[in-house]
């Protein structure tokens, strides 16, 4: 089995160097740049611009994601193809978005495309019953991951972790859960507890009421003594039903764990009486077509699968792992059984639209090793950022983990919180703002060039970047960097 990970990044020095980069002045994009990347956007897309004008009188602030909102407003995307993509005025962009992660073969590819077309001629996107493409793909995924016996297709990441603690509740008999801090498994009330910096506990989430985490609790990343004292807090609160973590660390490796770390959680996983949960949103299958946990030789009691499990369709989410887990999930009636069923729902889950979309997917990427094809991408566009960071002498910060890399100009997402010093928390989160908006300077600079990425510090590669589409991403990445003034 290939991985798209080729030399695992040294979590220490990175984290040293992210650590050397929060403490130095912010260094953002200079005005005269600015202007210039304004006067792009005015110029060259003005058909967007007209439309999320339109658009904002019937949609809220004009766009339905989070990951559509780009300074200095949102691009109106309408053709994308492998590693590119063309807005509706005719520009065109290296794609290292990829629709969020999922599109490891690259956007729209056409062996998957045209079967997804004959199904729809013949069945359509869904009917409400079962089709046969719902088996096939739980049973790709099952042959693919060894932790996985059995698993269930759900609509989206965040409604598989949301199944993947009540599973774990009902299994243990156990109400706490515990996740790794300033990690993301989606919106859900009881997890958007500790989301984007560690320490944050509650803060970010609005709307919430705070008794919704009386039973969720968070550790520090990277870091078995703040987990361990946490699990042994919590024996004398009823225990803890399961640990979630990523497994590359939060925010798909932003903060990036050291390479044992994953086993040093099952073991005290194992310790404690709680459940392992991966949620593999991102790394199954972008880091390898056996997800992280074959990357690090680890085996979690339940994984969250998204993102690639439809293949950059509709209905992206799952959860699968060992039977004597898995049967809390079963649904319908079925004789024999004497456990208390989870309650899961979802209409247009597991729908043959998604089911097919996924189930060729994974077959097409087996057929092409597109993870290790995406991470040769990888390494050559972060050796690229390496060598033009140390060129211009600037103090940012590039790594990968095969298709995942990261590119850090601010740091918005590295701040630590300091709990003893609660009256500081409030200037770290605004600090942490103040990063996240000359990120998204960055993003529209990067944009200007003519790339796309995650909100201007994640770009994931696919197997559809060729050297020669990766160097041309480097020289404009190189275009931006000249600029910066130290």
């Amino acid at each position: 089995m290939s991985y798209s990970i080729t030399n695992y990044p040294d979590a220490a020095d990175v984290t040293r160097q992210l650590k050397s980069l929060v403490t130095q002045p912010l260094l953002s994009i200079p005005e005269d740049q600015m202007n210039d990347v304004s006067e792009y956007f005015e110029k060259k897309c003005m058909k967007s611009k007209t439309m999320i004008e339109l658009a904002k009188q019937k949609i809220p602030g004009g766009v339905q994601h989070n990951l559509a909102f780009n300074y200095p407003f949102p691009l109106v995307i309408e053709k994308a193809e492998g590693a590119y993509l063309w807005d509706i005025d005719g520009n065109k962009y290296i794609d290292f978005l990829q629709a969020g992660g999922p599109t490891v073969l690259g956007s729209n590819p056409p062996e998957v495309r045209e079967k997804v077309i004959k199904l729809l001629n013949e069945t359509g996107p869904c009917t409400g019953l079962f089709h046969e493409y719902e088996y096939k793909l739980a049973d790709k995924i099952t042959q693919l991951l060894p932790s996985v016996d059995f698993f269930r297709m759900l609509g989206s990441g965040t409604e598989s972790c949301m199944a993947a603690i009540r599973v774990a509740r009902l299994a243990t008999k156990k109400k706490n859960i515990v996740k790794m801090g300033g990690a993301y498994h989606g919106w859900s009330d009881q997890l958007a507890f500790g989301i984007r910096l560690p320490g944050t506990m509650h803060l970010e989430a609005n709307g919430v009421p705070r008794q919704m985490f009386k039973y969720t609790q968070e550790f520090y990343p990277n870091d078995t003594k703040s987990l361990e004292k946490v699990l042994k807090r919590n024996q004398l609160r009823g225990g803890t039903a399961a640990v979630l973590i990523e497994p590359v660390g939060p925010e798909s490796g932003t903060r990036p764990l050291d390479k044992d770390f994953n086993k040093e959680v099952r073991r005290l996983c194992d310790k404690y009486g709680a459940l392992l949960i991966f949620d593999e949103v991102v790394t199954a299958f972008r880091i390898g077509l056996a997800g992280a946990q074959g990357y690090f030789d680890v085996s979690p009691d339940l994984t969250v699968f998204g993102k690639v499990v439809a293949g950059g369709y509709p209905s992206a989410g799952g959860l699968g792992g060992q039977k004597k887990y898995m049967k809390y999930l079963s649904a319908g009636i079925e004789s024999g059984m004497k456990v208390k069923k989870a309650l899961i729902g979802g209409t247009m889950a597991a729908n043959p639209l998604s089911s097919a979309a996924g189930y060729f997917t994974l077959c097409e990427m087996e057929k092409q090793d597109a993870c290790a094809k995406a991470g040769r991408a990888g390494d050559r566009l972060t050796n690229g950022l390496k060598a033009i960071i140390s060129k211009y002498n600037l103090p940012y910060v590039a790594f990968n983990q095969g298709a995942i890399c990261h590119l850090e100009t601010g740091g918005a997402m590295l701040l630590d919180i300091n709990l003893k010093k609660f009256w500081t928390i409030k200037e770290t989160i605004r600090q942490a703002h103040l990063r996240k908006e000359a990120m998204e300077f960055f993003g529209a600079a990067y944009t200007a060039e003519g790339v796309i990425t995650l909100a201007g510090s994640r770009l994931y590669t696919s197997a559809a970047d060729t050297d020669e589409i990766v160097d041309d991403a480097i020289a404009a990445f190189d275009r931006v960097f000249s600029r910066i003034r130290i």
